[in-house]
């Protein structure tokens, strides 16, 4: 849902989240729709949020105090989740970001998707799968970080094994009308321009494989007739069954040079008649 029409709201559970993540949540909000809100929760008397408090007015995020009570016990939830239901209410927001790896934000965010509110979470791979799923897109603010930062490497950065290179699939040798014909007004790729990109995969091996099964399904049960399904469908069902998918989090830029590394399906590239410069990509599963 990028949209730069959308208003948003950013509410960050400073407890909860580094400060070091900071310049990666508000780059993610930005890009998703029009920042409204941001704020941030916490016991700002509390020495262990020193780190947030350089980063906060430098960024324009309003810190909201909420002083603990109880030992131990994260002061910055309640505070967060009612300024939530009244942002809910009496603004007019169309997508909130939840920035915490914390699981007492699940019913939050499944209560405004019932309202019809788009909900990103952010947090590290440790967050309880019940909050990643009650998101409509979920990303791991540890994995960005570590793309962004190739020299800092964290315990759960680990390469996965993956020997097959990928190639992407350039543009085609003949024009659309001059291509073999193919069925729906489809035109398969006749050339490959030998691009061979080789570079690890980043993430959990389990992590890939539920990815890697998951697209294989969807391309076998929602293509067309003849087999074939488009890249961009194939991302938002993608996205829709795992929120937490990012092709970042594998090393990759872009969904259709990760699908193509698979080595699973085969790629249809069209030239958009109107428009020669615009493509559009379609899987099939190789027989």
């Amino acid at each position: 849902m990028d949209n730069p029409e959308k208003k948003l709201a950013i509410l960050i559970d400073a407890e909860n989240i580094s400060s070091k993540y900071v310049n990666i949540i508000i780059k993610e909000a930005v890009n998703t729709g029009n920042v409204i809100y941001k704020r941030i929760y916490g016991d700002w008397t509390s020495q262990s949020l020193t780190p947030w408090k350089g980063v906060i007015l430098d960024n324009a995020i309003s810190p909201i105090q909420q002083f603990s009570n109880t030992n131990g016990k994260n002061s910055s939830d309640s505070a967060l989740i009612i300024d939530a239901m009244d942002l809910l209410y009496k603004a007019d927001i169309d997508c909130f970001c939840i920035v915490s790896s914390d699981s007492d934000f699940t019913k939050l965010a499944s209560r405004l998707r019932e309202s019809d509110k788009y909900v990103v979470g952010m947090g590290e791979q440790k967050t309880p799968r019940a909050f990643i799923s009650a998101c409509n897109k979920f990303l791991y603010l540890d994995l960005l970080f570590s793309g962004e930062h190739p020299s800092v490497q964290g315990e759960y950065k680990q390469a996965i094994p993956i020997t097959t290179k990928r190639t992407v699939m350039g543009k085609t040798s003949k024009s659309v009308k001059d291509a073999e014909p193919a069925t729906n007004g489809r035109n398969r790729a006749t050339k490959k321009e030998g691009l061979d990109i080789s570079k690890p995969i980043i993430a959990s091996g389990k992590d890939f494989e539920t990815v890697k099964n998951t697209i294989h399904k969807l391309v076998e049960e929602k293509s067309d007739d003849d087999g074939w399904i488009f890249s961009g469908t194939l991302g938002s069902l993608l996205n829709n069954q795992l929120p937490d998918f990012d092709v970042r989090n594998f090393g990759f830029s872009k969904l259709v040079d990760f699908v193509s590394s698979l080595n699973l399906f085969d790629m249809n590239i069209i030239k958009d008649p109107a428009n020669p410069s615009t493509k559009h990509i379609y899987f099939k599963i190789k027989k």
